[in-house]
């Protein structure tokens, strides 16, 4: 028995035939999954400057603006790569069970950072002190110097005091002084490691 040679047109020419057909079967809903992931980016950017604008409007904290306007963009932008990948052919229950799984297990390994996340900014929302006030929370206090997503800074003399917010949010907030003097804002006394 004679085996076929791998160079022959005659076996050659029929399997390249079919790669073409497949590859023409597929551009369409190759196409419609890049329209569906354009038409989702532009979503994304039209939803993050009405975030943007909204919270310019009722003087939303940038920070928090910003934070909103990302996620928003980034959830929209998740749910459109899904979509697309759905269209072009791709089986996504997995991937969004896979998704889920991932999600609750950072969920979970993240949940000091998330907390302090969210406690940051119901404390910028709410606003129970301002920078300059002179407080106390547990054992600490201090001038408020400044307030991020996740720290509150206090100063007390030459030392500096970051208290996570997430304690910031459970413990009591004594304010002692409203309108003590303004201390030095914390760029000037304390620089991040690099």
């Amino acid at each position: 028995m004679d085996t076929p040679n791998p160079f022959d047109p005659n076996v050659i020419i029929p399997q390249i035939e079919i790669v073409v057909q497949q590859t023409i079967g597929f551009m369409p809903r190759l196409i419609a999954a890049i329209i569906i992931f354009m038409i989702f980016w532009i979503i994304g950017a039209i939803f993050r400057r009405v975030v943007n604008r909204y919270g310019k409007r009722t003087k939303l904290d940038p920070e928090i603006r910003d934070l909103l306007a990302r996620v928003v963009r980034l959830t929209i932008l998740i749910v459109g790569v899904i979509t697309a990948l759905g269209t072009v052919g791709i089986d996504v229950t997995a991937l969004v069970a896979g998704l889920g799984l991932t999600g609750f297990a950072l969920g979970f390994a993240l949940q000091d950072i998330i907390s302090n996340l969210l406690s940051g900014i119901l404390l910028t929302m709410q606003r129970p002190f301002r920078r300059g006030n002179y407080i106390r929370v547990g054992d600490k206090e201090g001038y408020v110097v400044d307030m991020d997503l996740r720290y509150t800074w206090l100063r007390q003399d030459t030392t500096t005091i970051l208290i996570p917010n997430s304690v910031m949010f459970k413990e009591s907030i004594v304010i002692l002084a409203t309108n003590a003097p303004q201390p030095m804002p914390p760029q000037q006394y304390m620089q991040p490691p690099r």
